[in-house]
């Protein structure tokens, strides 16, 4: 039986205005030869929502500065349990949508864990997540993005 660490988890799902989403390469440190792809996002630090916690980490992972009520509600939220250097966690994940008109993406402000563990960044299409080669996570992304971006 797996002991699972509770965690609660803000993601971002940053689209810009051709209808791509923003993902980073990343490995375990405890398996570095099977890389995935994930959305901006991360942990709540103590005391703080889960808007807030978003619009720190798109600041942190990708420089982009917006006050927490520009991110509204969130979209989407889920359940996934994952393994992370040697540690597996049991994570409530809510994911806010924002649009970008393709600013400039700065990854400076990543900090020592992620560095360490993210090797690159890119736009996806759906079309191109379909076809992904490496796992994506969520693993249903473009049926959330088909979803939240309807009409857009």
């Amino acid at each position: 039986m797996v002991d699972f660490v509770p965690r609660r988890a803000a993601r971002v799902l940053l689209v810009d205005e051709a209808g791509r989403v923003l993902l980073f390469r990343g490995v375990d440190p405890g398996r570095p030869g099977e890389p995935y792809w994930f959305t901006i996002g991360g942990g709540l630090d103590a005391g703080e929502t889960p808007a807030q916690a978003a619009a720190r980490e798109l600041r942190e992972e990708a420089g982009l500065d917006l006050p927490v009520a520009a991110l509204g509600e969130p979209v989407h939220a889920e359940v996934t349990e994952f393994p992370f250097d040697g540690v597996w966690y049991r994570q409530e994940q809510e994911f806010f949508l924002v649009r970008s008109s393709g600013a400039e993406i700065d990854t400076s402000g990543f900090d020592e864990v992620e560095r360490g563990s993210i090797t690159s960044y890119r736009w996806w299409s759906p079309p191109e997540l379909e076809s992904a080669t490496e796992p994506v996570h969520p693993a249903d992304l473009v049926d959330v993005l088909r979803r939240v971006t309807a009409g857009a």
